[in-house]
């Protein structure tokens, strides 16, 4: 008999989080820093318990949940509810948000130590986990509305963390407002859902998925199933940071690493991914949604891998990474293999977090210093720290036995079966992104830790930075705010690097652990077995996977394949290139950018996108919003409405006062012309 799963008790996992993130953010300065961080902890570490006895249940006895907790309002027919809907993925996205969260709430214990808004950052990652929890546990457009924006805002909030900081409050404007962009389009696709659907209730439009793919968009050509998918995608796009709104993501790098972590790992850039998935039963009536979204999911695996390579701050390296493993899970659900996509988002979760946090154990360490060029050596005073890098940098590579490799093999399998189209394109864009990947992995696992030690290295624009801080620091202190506290860059004698501390480690560590097992232990239930059954639909001529699990013959073949097989082989490359390259000749890399200087120009500045976008978005809607202030406010609402009817009002005043001269017979006159004229319009009618 299957267990029931209660919905007082689900209610408790999103809550929790919430009830601590109020507790820490209003009643911060009464509890302390003790009580802040522990009742977020606590909210966190009563959710994942939750969850991951829901995972169990549904895994174990098929425990199913798919109902209204509270009605909101009704508009006629339309009723607008809160409600779970709790199955396979959503009980696994449950676990894996809440415990990488509980990871990165224990970890910030020793991040943000010496910070003046510890109690805020608490507040705010708490109020975030909430947010993505109730994103992943909604059962209607609704609820998955209010969690998509929540994450958004809280994202706000934590990237421009360090306000007195240009760079942070630049970078939390540019995520909010290019996610804005994205969430258009999602609002668009929820629209047209609402009004030829006529319910939000996932159940009720999955159900007219059919009819809804017989109709025609309005005045077009297009099908109706065609642009809701594609308009929900775009939302995917902004959340997931796919090519072109991926600009956001990198910038929000000025956060603290801690929410870099949360972030970048398992919550908001996977909502995307998740949502794509959870509206699978709707994009498998579009192939043309599905090639869209091939294509823009092969082009950011590829060319923000390019990126990777060029970075010298340890923590934007990540951030690449991570867009260029969001573009392999975009891939994956183009080509139908939603399964797979999952698969790779739980993987990535669990190294990309682990690579966050020790890059971020790596900056503690140095003070606060970012640019790998100063780092070196590292492996020797901090061998936790570096043991754990380099299982998340395995991972990310695609070896064998570590997580990535089953999860992204997967996908590059599913896409050379796939037919959609754009499948081609796309598995070159994949094939290709694993050699870059294991290069740039290595890259930042050799310069970091391996080397002689770079910790006083002059760089280039040394100068310049050290201006810059200086008026950042002056105008905290004209603002009346707290001077920041990580300023101070660098390692010298007196202030050796030192392995972290056990609240850095600790994490470091749990998350190492499923960075290596979680491959070979949930691959067979994830993508062959019944797992996701119910949960994701895939009709029989996309079923990629379906296709692959006839050649399956259990995990030790399929690591057998794998060591034959060219992805293994080009990331082995990457690995040697990557040491040959920064170890056994360090020179080469100055000579390789000074023969390939357009190209390392162009990767330099991130294919001029921002650049783009400054002067076509930005610099078009200065332009135009100075001929709309210059024409539309000063000529036609001030000139002529505003001062035209202070003129008109003038004119007449002044012809008026010559009949307004205080003699009698003027006025008599008067009267009598207009009796006249009105003797004479009443006889000529």
């Amino acid at each position: 008999m299957a267990t029931t799963l209660s919905p007082a008790l689900l209610t408790v996992v999103p809550m929790a989080p919430l009830v601590g993130a109020i507790l820490a953010g209003l009643f911060g300065k009464q509890i302390g820093r003790a009580g802040a961080h522990t009742v977020t902890i606590l909210g966190v570490l009563i959710s994942f318990l939750i969850s991951a006895w829901v995972l169990y249940v549904v895994a174990v006895d098929g425990a199913r949940f798919n109902a209204t907790i509270y009605e909101w309002m009704r508009v006629g027919p339309l009723k607008m509810e809160i409600g779970f809907l709790v199955d396979g993925l959503t009980a696994m996205m449950m676990t894996v948000v809440t415990f990488v969260s509980l990871m990165v709430h224990v970890y910030t214990i020793g991040y943000m130590a010496d910070d003046p808004g510890y109690q805020r950052f608490f507040s705010y990652i708490s109020l975030f986990t909430f947010s993505m929890l109730m994103l992943v546990m909604s059962n209607n457009f609704l609820q998955l509305f209010f969690g998509w924006e929540a994450v958004g805002l809280v994202s706000y909030l934590l990237i421009g963390f360090w306000f007195t900081r240009p760079t942070a409050i630049f970078a939390n404007m540019k995520a909010f407002i290019v996610n804005r962009v994205g969430d258009f389009g999602f609002i668009l696709g929820i629209g047209l859902i609402v009004a030829f659907a006529g319910t939000l209730d996932y159940r009720e439009v999955f159900a007219k998925g059919g009819d809804l793919a017989q109709l025609g968009f309005p005045a077009s050509d297009w099908r109706l199933i065609t642009v809701i998918c594609i308009c929900l995608f775009i939302g995917a796009m902004g959340k997931s940071a796919q090519f072109p709104l991926h600009v956001w993501l990198p910038d929000s790098m000025e956060g603290p690493t801690p929410i870099s972590a949360l972030i970048h790992a398992a919550t908001m850039v996977t909502a995307g991914i998740f949502m794509v998935a959870r509206m699978s039963p709707l994009f498998e009536l579009s192939e043309t949604a599905l090639s869209v979204v091939t294509v823009i999911g092969a082009t950011t695996a590829l060319f923000m891998a390019f990126l990777g390579i060029v970075q010298n701050d340890i923590k934007r390296v990540v951030a690449y990474s991570t867009l260029s493993q969001l573009g392999y899970m975009t891939v994956a659900l183009g080509v139908s293999a939603y399964s797979a996509a999952i698969f790779h988002l739980v993987t990535h979760a669990f190294f990309k977090a682990l690579l966050f946090l020790a890059a971020g154990s790596v900056i503690i360490a140095m003070h606060h210093e970012q640019d790998m060029r100063r780092m070196g050596g590292l492996r020797r005073f901090m061998p936790i720290t570096y043991w754990t890098a380099v299982i998340g940098s395995l991972a990310l590579a695609g070896i064998p036995p570590f997580a990535g490799f089953f999860s992204k093999d997967a996908i590059i399998e599913a896409v050379h079966l796939s037919r959609i189209p754009g499948h081609g394109y796309a598995h070159f864009a994949v094939m290709a992104g694993v050699f870059i990947t294991a290069f740039y992995s290595f890259r930042l696992l050799f310069l970091t830790f391996h080397g002689a030690p770079r910790w006083n290295a002059t760089l280039p624009g040394d100068e310049a930075k050290v201006a810059h801080a200086a008026a950042d620091h002056d105008e905290s202190h004209e603002a009346g705010h707290e001077p920041d506290d990580h300023a101070h860059h660098g390692v010298d004698a007196a202030h050796p690097p030192k392995e972290s501390p056990w609240v850095v480690t600790v994490p470091l560590i749990l998350l190492a652990i499923p960075s290596v097992y979680t491959g070979w232990t949930y691959i067979e239930p994830l993508l062959f077995g019944d797992y996701f059954a119910g949960s994701i639909a895939v009709k029989p001529d996309h079923n990629v996977l379906a296709e692959l699990g006839r050649d399956w013959h259990g995990v030790g073949a399929f690591m057998l394949h794998g060591l034959t097989a060219a992805p293994f082989w080009l990331a082995l490359g990457g690995i040697v290139a990557a040491w040959y390259c920064y170890l056994a000749n360090p020179a080469l890399p100055a000579r390789i950018k000074a023969m390939a200087g357009p190209v390392y120009t162009l990767l330099d500045n991130k294919y001029y996108a921002d650049k783009f976008n400054d002067w076509f978005f930005a610099g078009g809607s200065r332009k135009v919003g100075g001929l709309l202030s210059e024409v539309g406010d000063r000529t036609i609402i001030d000139g002529f409405f505003v001062n035209g009817t202070a003129k008109v009002v003038g004119i007449a005043s002044s012809l008026m006062r010559h009949i307004q001269s205080g003699y009698v017979y003027h006025y008599a006159f008067t009267m009598i012309v207009g009796v006249f004229a009105l003797l004479t319009w009443w006889v000529g009618h």
